[in-house]
């Protein structure tokens, strides 16, 4: 046993090293082309600098976040020479423009399968005429609404693992799981009991995970250890040791789909750390939702369009569907079930996050591991201070990612300058990725408040309206004051040091 280990860490290490290697070797020769214009040809350095220029005006007139696109100027114009080369060479391979052109047409084929089991829009924009518009454009976007169903709210990670095992049990044609993390353990072990026993039993038990995420944690051939197990594996978008843009194209979702009737989705990763088994920031603070009847039909759709994209393979969605009846006990409020893609021009996420801030007229509390946010959440959550509602956002105490960190408590000052109340989650690390309005109006989902997350990953979530799990996500929040601590003018006092180096991050920040 511990010779087979090491045989595997021996892999891994091997792997990393090779990808490095090859990271190293392209990094040097930028460096070189940067070096050698400036040494044998005065006109090729004018011409590179120009072409950087050029570039810097491109990325500016091109549509998109506009954090991001100075995000690059800013890059390209204190390395001009550099800069315009890299972003060009990162942004303009083909493999990208293949990728979105794929993706388009995979939603394209799948938009009206969302709409089996789905109410008309009208009937829950009659109940709650105030999120109206943001029931349209999420159906317009292709994610309609659903109303035979229960929503179970499931925090800390513990929960999640509890139910998950419970619900994959009862499985009697497939298992779907999409993550971005899984790592050998307790929680993932057990998982995988269930999967190689089901599998056996004949369900259809498919497995994707990101490379990336899974990067240090799993051997290059463990997709062949599951499929020797029966169960289908893909990695998706494997990590090649090439600078290109499309590897910032992270699957950043975690969604469970057994039989289309349960779904799970939320932050919780399958990694022990998720369900406290052992310590790595202090409490791990994390939450998920547990949906069942017709909206679980919207999630098991969501994954079997990333299962395509990934696998290459044509899959006939109708197939999936559930056609025994679905009669959802407990069934209130509606729910919608929505994604996210980096490749089209919409937002999705950070659209939910903004139209639950500008709709709410009492109360906004929001949970998130970070907080780097654009000019357009930052005056919208100014405007709804400005309005009377009471805003409230927990971050981390204890972080996982320093710089990160770092960057999200430089926004603490403008947000509390404008009224909004920071807390940070004291015992550890609070990864919930939450929000909740007006005891009306949830989401519960894997975006962060950040712009990897916002603009860069594949993500989804929940919306929730009029559900109990609204009152559980509300609840929750309330619990998790009383073991946060709030932020104050006096805490957002730094040296003029740390202030300069704050605000040059806070510059790169989109690039994060």
């Amino acid at each position: 046993m511990k010779i087979k280990q090491q045989k595997w860490y021996r892999s891994l290490f091997r792997r990393r090293v090779v990808i490095s290697a090859f990271i190293i070797f392209q990094a040097l020769i930028f460096l070189y082309i940067v070096l050698a214009s400036n040494r044998y040809s005065t006109y090729i350095s004018i011409a590179l600098n120009a072409l950087s220029f050029l570039v810097a005006l491109g990325v500016i007139a091109k549509p998109g976040n506009s954090a991001y696109k100075m995000s690059w100027v800013f890059l390209i114009l204190v390395f001009p020479v550099f800069g315009g080369l890299f972003y060009l060479f990162v942004t303009g391979q083909t493999s990208t423009k293949m990728f979105g052109k794929k993706l388009s047409e995979i939603g394209e084929k799948s938009k009206e399968m969302f709409k089996l089991g789905a109410v008309s829009n009208q009937k829950a924009e009659k109940l709650l005429p105030k999120y109206a518009s943001q029931m349209r454009y999420l159906e317009r976007t292709g994610f309609p609404v659903y109303e035979n169903v229960y929503t179970k709210y499931l925090t800390p990670g513990e929960e999640k693992f509890k139910h998950l095992l419970e619900e994959l049990k009862k499985a009697k044609k497939y298992i779907f799981l999409e993550y971005f993390i899984i790592q050998e353990g307790k929680m993932w072990n057990s998982v995988l009991e269930i999967l190689k026993q089901k599998a056996e039993e004949g369900v259809d038990v498919r497995i994707m995970y990101d490379d990336i995420g899974c990067f240090l944690l799993l051997p290059a051939n463990y997709p062949k250890k599951l499929r020797e197990m029966g169960i289908k594996c893909i990695v998706f978008n494997p990590f090649r040791p090439f600078f290109s843009s499309v590897q910032n194209n992270r699957d950043h979702r975690k969604i469970v789909s057994i039989d289309g009737k349960v779904a799970f989705t939320g932050g919780i990763n399958l990694a022990d750390e998720y369900i406290n088994e052992y310590e790595k920031h202090g409490h791990w603070k994390d939450a998920s939702v547990m949906t069942y009847g017709d909206a679980a039909w919207g999630l098991t759709l969501i994954f079997l369009q990333m299962w395509e994209i990934a696998s290459g393979k044509s899959e006939n969605y109708i197939d999936y569907y559930p056609t025994d009846s679905i009669k959802a006990e407990n069934s209130d409020g509606f729910i919608i079930p929505y994604a996210d893609s980096p490749l089209d021009s919409l937002p999705v996420s950070a659209d939910v996050y903004n139209k639950i801030i500008t709709s709410a007229t009492e109360y906004i509390y929001i949970t998130t591991p970070y907080l780097i946010i654009d000019e357009i959440m930052m005056k919208a959550f100014k405007t709804a201070v400005q309005s009377g509602v009471d805003v409230r956002i927990i971050t981390p105490h204890r972080w996982d990612k320093r710089f990160v960190h770092f960057t999200t408590r430089s926004y603490y000052k403008e947000l509390i300058d404008a009224g909004v109340k920071i807390y940070e989650y004291k015992p550890g690390f609070i990864h919930s990725k939450t929000f909740v309005s007006d005891d009306t109006v949830a989401t519960v989902g894997t975006a962060n408040l950040d712009f990897r997350s916002l603009y860069l990953h594949f993500e989804c979530g929940t919306c929730i309206y009029s559900a109990d799990a609204v009152w559980d996500v509300k609840e929750d929040f309330i619990k998790t004051l009383d073991k946060s601590i709030e932020i104050t003018h006096n805490d957002c006092k730094k040296n003029l040091f740390i202030r300069i180096m704050q605000n040059i991050f806070r510059l790169v920040a989109p690039l994060m």
